[in-house]
């Protein structure tokens, strides 16, 4: 759900009522509400024109929760970044010049404190829709709309890597090393091999494994504190579900992906499956997508040892590099820049499809106090 800033009251708490109903919480069908009762399709854009240097629009997002009553505003999303774009084109809150095809959006994210440059294609002037680019997850191809991040790392934390490059954590039966890397959004990896896994698990395998999830729960927890995202477990469930997200990453090999497709080794570079808000997610998180390609480059990290060595020859500081995820449907490629020293990230991008489905009136009970 995507809103204008200035439609929204002041008053959190009937900001939040707004959220919640329109969704269709705490239903975990999320039936009564837009939401499509996973966290990939909860999620609420708030945009309004900016008073940052350089930017057109703040784009601040809040997560939702598919039980309870939950919103979590701390992270970000980065599939939604792209849609960012065309609607800022389609609101007429940037307005492409007539001889344009592609119009470069400045947006200025809040959550992360973070700019972002999205290149969307027009035509007569909207953002244009039809395109033959294909994206994995999504069943009809459109246009491509190109997200890059700049100075992406540290948003939540101060540091790209708050813990080192590797640390170790003792949490749900657990006692082995973890990554956290607060790139866009702060992960949490663990090598899949510690945990009995190869990486490569179909989503409806692992989603019935509550033995795991309920491990990788306990191990974000306690890195959410570790990083001092929270300074409890009760904290870090209740008031941080959001971030960080945590993934299993794996060496490259070959798979299946959930639609039947077979990935050789050869095309990827790492794979991985991430949970989110204590869900696997059917392919991964764009968010997700954009950390884990930055750890893969960045020496010491847990994806950064399983990748290998072979990648290691081909980093150059600003150098465009292209590192290539195997999620559980399909190749993800991300663009990642190191900085000079190739110890931070300069940015980090990729492409998305995004279109507008409808615009129309949100009915919500009115808010009562029992």
């Amino acid at each position: 759900m995507f809103f204008h800033q200035k439609d929204l009251p002041d008053d959190e708490e009937l900001k939040a009522h707004i959220f919640l109903t329109g969704i269709g919480a705490p239903d975990e069908t999320q039936v009564n509400g837009l939401g499509g009762g996973s966290s990939h399709t909860s999620k609420i854009v708030i945009i309004s024109p900016s008073d940052q240097p350089g930017a057109h629009v703040n784009y601040t997002f809040v997560q939702a929760g598919t039980k309870g009553y939950v919103l979590d505003d701390k992270g970000t999303c980065g599939n939604l970044m792209a849609a960012v774009g065309a609607f800022a084109i389609d609101e007429h809150l940037v307005n492409p010049a007539e001889d344009l095809d592609r119009v470069t959006v400045h947006v200025y994210n809040t959550n992360i404190n973070k700019h972002l440059q999205i290149k969307v294609p027009v035509q007569d002037g909207a953002a244009k829709v039809k395109g033959d680019f294909a994206m994995p997850g999504v069943t009809n191809p459109g246009a491509k709309i190109t997200v890059d991040i700049m100075q992406p790392g540290g948003g939540k934390t101060g540091t790209t890597l708050p813990l080192g490059s590797c640390h170790t954590i003792q949490a749900g039966g657990y006692s082995d090393t973890a990554s956290l890397v607060d790139i866009v959004n702060p992960f949490v990896y663990i090598s899949a091999d510690k945990l009995g896994l190869s990486g490569t698990e179909g989503i409806q395998e692992l989603s019935a494994n509550t033995v795991l999830i309920d491990q990788l729960n306990h191990i974000r927890d306690q890195a959410c504190i570790d990083a001092r995202l929270a300074l409890t477990l009760e904290q870090a469930r209740k008031e941080c579900p959001a971030i960080p997200k945590i993934a299993i990453v794996g060496k490259p090999q070959d798979y299946v992906t959930t639609s039947g497709r077979i990935i050789s080794k050869s095309e990827v570079d790492v794979v991985a499956r991430m949970l989110s808000m204590g869900k696997f997610h059917k392919t991964f998180a764009v968010s997700g997508l954009l950390n884990l390609a930055a750890a893969v480059l960045l020496q010491g990290t847990i994806p950064n040892l399983v990748a290998g060595k072979e990648l290691q020859d081909h980093i150059n500081p600003g150098k465009v590099i292209k590192i290539r995820i195997g999620h559980a449907d399909g190749i993800a490629e991300i663009r990642v820049v190191l900085t000079p020293d190739l110890m931070d990230v300069e940015s980090v991008g990729l492409e998305r499809t995004a279109r507008r489905i409808m615009t129309g009136q949100l009915y919500v009970p009115s808010l009562t106090h029992t």
